[in-house]
């Protein structure tokens, strides 16, 4: 009986925390579902296990004080909700809503060459992809399999995934490519002059080829197989990362072009550096504060 009700508040808490309230957006104004938003994200329930983790990390590692606690977890709740809501935005809404709602920085490299395009875990990245299809970007997502114990009881997280991912597809106008086992996929997309494109803030735990970076003062292991790849194919290397604004709810592009990079090593912390500007600038935007431990390999340096 006991394990039936658990059962049953998981599916009730995943169909308001990944469905029903960021769907919101589907059928309210922009700016009123953001004003909305922000009034949830006071609601101290709401993503509680995984923004509560999120916050004891960062509080440990001096990420956030004491006396910012409060407002920190309200602006990570809301950059959660924001991030779902993008879901249901961009399976619903066209290229002229993102003309009014995201701000571009810089410019895509051209979609007639090869090229490794990487971003992080920070923001709210999905309307930084269709923008990359309409300026002729030809990108395939990296993705991992969709399979793991933490989907086990929760259909609800499992079909949001697959959606999401297929809508990661859609948005790039290409198939996402699986390359769990093996790069392979990711160089036959290079060989034909398409792009590959990651979120390469993922712990390094499950992986045998890991390289140090610093992010936020402290040693983290990453992954190091893509920007490997680079260097040796010499293929250039661009970085976005999408900032939500809180004021207006608008997103905030940043593209960065780095070019072909002769050292991995110096690829690597390159790349980083502007992950650790990103945390600087707004520290409760990571969504991987939870699995920090997975990340860090040293305390913050004084």
């Amino acid at each position: 009986m006991m394990q039936a009700l658990r059962h049953w508040k998981t599916h009730v808490r995943d169909a308001l925390e990944l469905v029903l309230l960021p769907g919101l957006a589907t059928v309210l104004p922009w700016r009123l579902c953001f004003a909305l938003f922000k009034r949830f994200a006071r609601w101290p329930w709401l993503y509680r296990t995984a923004c509560d983790a999120a916050l004891r990390e960062a509080l440990a590692r001096g990420q956030v004080r004491t006396e910012q606690a409060t407002d920190w977890i309200a602006q990570r709740r809301l950059v959660t909700l924001l991030d779902h809501a993008d879901l249901y935005l961009a399976l619903t809404r066209s290229n002229a809503w993102m003309h009014r709602h995201l701000h571009v920085e810089g410019q895509w490299p051209s979609g007639e060459s090869p090229g490794i395009v990487c971003t992080f875990h920070w923001g709210a990245g999905m309307w930084s992809l269709r923008h990359a299809k309409a300026q002729g970007m030809r990108c395939h997502a990296l993705v991992a399999p969709l399979e793991g114990a933490h989907f086990a009881g929760r259909p609800i997280l499992h079909r949001y995934a697959q959606i999401r991912t297929a809508a990661v597809a859609t948005a790039l106008g290409n198939a996402h490519l699986d390359v769990s086992a093996s790069l392979r996929p990711g160089l036959r997309a290079l060989a034909k002059g398409e792009q590959i494109l990651a979120a390469i803030d993922v712990p390094a735990d499950q992986v045998a080829a890991s390289i140090p970076v610093t992010i936020g003062g402290m040693q983290a292991m990453v992954p190091k197989g893509l920007l490997r790849m680079a260097v040796e194919q010499r293929i250039p290397v661009t970085i976005y990362l999408t900032r939500i604004d809180l004021q207006t709810g608008d997103r905030l592009l940043r593209i960065i072009q780095l070019g072909v990079a002769d050292n991995l090593e110096s690829l690597a912390q390159q790349a980083f550096s502007y992950l650790d500007k990103a945390i600087t600038l707004d520290s409760s935007a990571w969504h991987f504060w939870s699995e920090a431990p997975r990340f860090f390999t040293s305390a913050p340096t004084t």
